[in-house]
């Protein structure tokens, strides 16, 4: 019945936003975790280049998992799930990528981990894009909500 898969459909889309929450949780620990590490752990060991670009790892992998936090917190502001979820997807994909390729970059001093680097500024890019055509249906879908 309809209303039966309406139903079905609501709690996939509350158990997605959960995820999210979650993941956006996880990963701010991890940031908060490596911070820590490299600012106490690894910097007497870093140059100041090294450093760098080791802060900037963490800085960008804390921005994407408070994105994905802000975003999934307002996920029922949305008027489809499917962008802001591919935007949070991007954001994991891109936090993988780029904070952890320079992580590694900096731990193992594998330079060719560097160019991985740019592949996850692209999907963090991606997620940005795909936030910007998510919003661009709030408006109607917050008039179809003031209409019930």
């Amino acid at each position: 019945s309809i209303p039966g898969f309406i139903v079905v459909i609501e709690e996939l889309a509350v158990e997605s936003q959960r995820f999210y929450l979650r993941v956006a949780a996880i990963l701010g620990a991890l940031a908060v975790l490596l911070g820590a590490f490299g600012a106490h752990g690894l910097k007497s060991a870093l140059g100041a280049d090294m450093t760098a670009v080791y802060e900037t790892a963490v800085r960008y992998h804390f921005y994407h998992a408070l994105a994905i936090l802000a975003v999934a917190a307002a996920a029922d502001s949305f008027a489809s799930g499917a962008w802001w979820r591919w935007a949070c997807r991007a954001w994991v994909a891109g936090v993988m990528l780029f904070s952890g390729s320079l992580y590694l970059l900096v731990i193992s001093g594998i330079k060719w981990l560097g160019a991985v680097a740019p592949v996850g500024g692209g999907a963090l890019i991606v997620g940005w894009v795909c936030l910007a055509v998510a919003a661009s249906g709030c408006a109607g879908h917050a008039r179809n909500l003031a209409r019930r």
